[in-house]
């Protein structure tokens, strides 16, 4: 850290704590040149997290996009608003652990699979919109996909 009276590069931390909450560190310095003392703040710098379109585009996650589709699928349904937001949470955490930036695509069939688990009928009417189904025949397939996969087996 420069000095801010000499400009020398040299200093060293003689107090440190955090402030606002945690969210930042307070350090007091000393210039080891001049003795002069200053104060700096550290904060952790927020990746951007970033949806990649099928066109190429690039757009910032917006998780009020999410969960408007899911609340609105969902409609009617015994799902929470605090399920909506976990389902939300989730979803951000994926796309921080795939380094800020995800596939469009791969959000959307994260989205359908949460879906899946909370609520089969929200599910359905998702997929409806998201896979763009055009004829009756598309929902009697996806709910033939759905029971097949969580039917439980017989032996």
């Amino acid at each position: 850290m420069r000095c801010p009276a000499c400009t020398h590069l040299d200093d060293k931390v003689v107090d440190s704590r955090q402030a606002d909450d945690g969210v930042t560190i307070r350090r007091r310095r000393e210039c080891l040149a001049c003795g002069q003392r200053f104060t700096t703040f550290e904060r952790l710098e927020e990746v951007p997290l970033v949806v990649v379109k099928r066109s190429g585009d690039r757009v910032p996650f917006d998780r009020s996009k999410i969960s408007a589709g899911v609340v609105a699928a969902a409609k009617g349904r015994p799902v929470t608003l605090e399920a909506v937001e976990d389902l939300c949470t989730d979803l951000e955490n994926l796309v921080r652990q795939s380094g800020g930036e995800i596939a469009s695509e791969r959000l959307g069939l994260a989205v359908l699979e949460r879906l899946r688990d909370l609520d089969q009928v929200a599910y359905v009417r998702f997929a409806s919109v998201y896979k763009g189904f055009d004829d009756p025949s598309d929902f009697s397939r996806e709910i033939r996909l759905l029971t097949k996969s969580t039917a439980p087996k017989r032996h």
